[in-house]
């Protein structure tokens, strides 16, 4: 009996390294991609790209839409940084969805808001509007109140309200870098119009010194939570992201930061209500629409442009945010079902999808299974040394060394964070992310799934540091 068992086991633990393995050769494959791009960002003479585009009345303008959800701690920092933006035509619109807090006090107290008539196309259906306000100071900002339907239903209310063609989707707790909007709508204006959506970087601002809603100096936060977070964003964008993008099939364009063809999203039917997953949703219903139109329009992720956020800080806010990733990810890979493995979608029905399914979706499940795997071997004796030996190497190594060759890329290309000490420390961390970190996120992103499989569970609301609060 206690052989078949060791059989069993040590059969699992060859599925998983191989399971393993495979993850790890797409990503490098991934790095491949994207590696040709990276090494051109590093000679770009950045601000010569945009110095023209910056004064000229050619560029689209656009309307940056902000929905907000409790969020008094850092709005007023938002918006300041978004008025400033080198951008020639724009207007900001607040959305605020039903707070409970003082959030349209702290735009009333700063920016000298007057009511005005509503009104606003109907697009989409949402929640009822109640009032809307025009500042005094800055004739291109707007508060819209509304009552509380979700992240997707602001995001649509604002659409209806907006006078632009482009929208920018910008968190209500991020700050936008001064060129960063114009270096993500450069590509659509290159392009003109093939480009339909862009995304630009996130990073993570706790730790660094912000006056006045502007990144003042980059530094690491002390908290190992935040820090293990920075590289995670690292990893995710500069090379998974990227290399999707060049592939022309990239599934997701951050809440955070997103630029949009309004037409486009208007012809899908905008915003997802029903889901956590709105983003990544939106973006899949575009790439289905493109394709049953034949079109050559194009979804890009832009490397440049930053946009800071301000990232969990405790154990049980990173929780809430990872379970409702994996919930809204699991709920797009399910309304979008049909595309998987669909020739019919190309790249996105043949590679994509599927990358999402076995690796973004499923490997916190073979990860949580070969930690069962090395327990039964360590305590049990149950697989034998050199299988065992094997599995823990690969585990190990699954995720921490790619998250340090992500470290030394972002040093090599951007050089956020100028002192030596800080490109040390990240590395470090990077080393150690498959020791604890991915282990605790693994079993909240499995609660992720069983969250989406029982429909329960909601967008939920991150305990805010107001980070972009601070004056230093």
């Amino acid at each position: 009996m206690t052989m078949d068992i060791s059989t069993v086991l040590e059969t699992l633990s060859w599925i998983i390294i191989v399971y393993m393995l495979t993850a790890n050769l797409i990503y490098l494959a991934l790095f491949a991609v994207a590696a040709p791009k990276i090494s051109r960002e590093k000679y770009l003479n950045r601000t010569e790209q945009i110095e023209e585009l910056a004064v000229s009345k050619d560029v689209y303008p656009i309307s940056v839409l902000v929905p907000a959800y409790n969020e008094e701690v850092g709005i007023a920092s938002t918006v300041n940084s978004l008025l400033e933006l080198n951008y020639p035509q724009f207007e900001v619109i607040v959305i605020n969805d039903g707070s409970k807090d003082g959030t349209s006090d702290q735009l009333f107290e700063r920016f000298h808001l007057k009511p005005i008539q509503l009104a606003s196309r109907n697009y989409f259906s949402t929640q009822k509007l109640l009032r809307a306000y025009q500042s005094e100071t800055h004739p291109n900002l707007f508060l819209l109140e509304k009552e509380n339907g979700g992240k997707a239903d602001a995001l649509n209310a604002g659409i209806n309200f907006s006078h632009y063609p482009y929208f920018a989707a910008i968190d209500g707790d991020s700050i936008l870098d001064n060129d960063a909007l114009i270096k993500t709508v450069k590509p659509i204006i290159d392009s003109e119009g093939l480009v339909t959506v862009t995304g630009g970087t996130v990073r993570i601002a706790n730790g660094s010194r912000i006056r006045n809603g502007h990144v003042e100096q980059v530094r690491l936060p002390k908290n190992p939570l935040e820090i293990m977070q920075i590289v995670e964003y690292f990893r995710s964008f500069l090379i998974g992201r990227l290399g999707f993008s060049r592939a022309n099939v990239l599934l997701i364009i951050s809440g955070a930061f997103g630029v949009f063809e309004k037409s486009r999203v208007v012809k899908v039917g905008g915003y997802n209500p029903n889901t956590v997953g709105e983003d990544m949703e939106l973006i899949v219903r575009i790439h289905r629409s493109i394709k049953a139109e034949g079109s050559k329009q194009r979804i890009e992720y832009i490397q440049d442009p930053v946009c800071w956020t301000e990232a969990p800080s405790t154990i049980a806010s990173l929780r809430a945010q990872r379970i409702r990733w994996q919930r809204g990810l699991a709920e797009t890979l399910w309304l979008h079902r049909g595309m998987l493995f669909n020739p019919k979608y190309k790249g996105i029905g043949l590679f994509a999808m599927p990358y999402f399914l076995f690796i973004e979706l499923l490997s916190a499940v073979f990860e949580i299974i070969g930690y069962f795997l090395i327990i039964s071997g360590l305590l049990f004796g149950l697989i034998s040394p050199d299988v065992l030996t094997v599995l823990l190497l690969v585990t190990i190594l699954y995720g921490s060394l790619l998250s340090a060759l992500a470290v030394l890329l972002e040093e090599w290309t951007y050089h956020k964070y100028p002192d030596v000490k800080s490109i040390i420390t990240l590395y470090f961390w990077a080393l150690t992310e498959s020791l604890w970190f991915r282990i605790v996120l693994n079993f909240w992103r499995v609660i992720g799934i069983f969250a989406a499989i029982r429909k329960k569970g909601t967008w939920g609301n991150m305990e805010r540091k107001g980070v972009f609060s601070k004056e230093e």
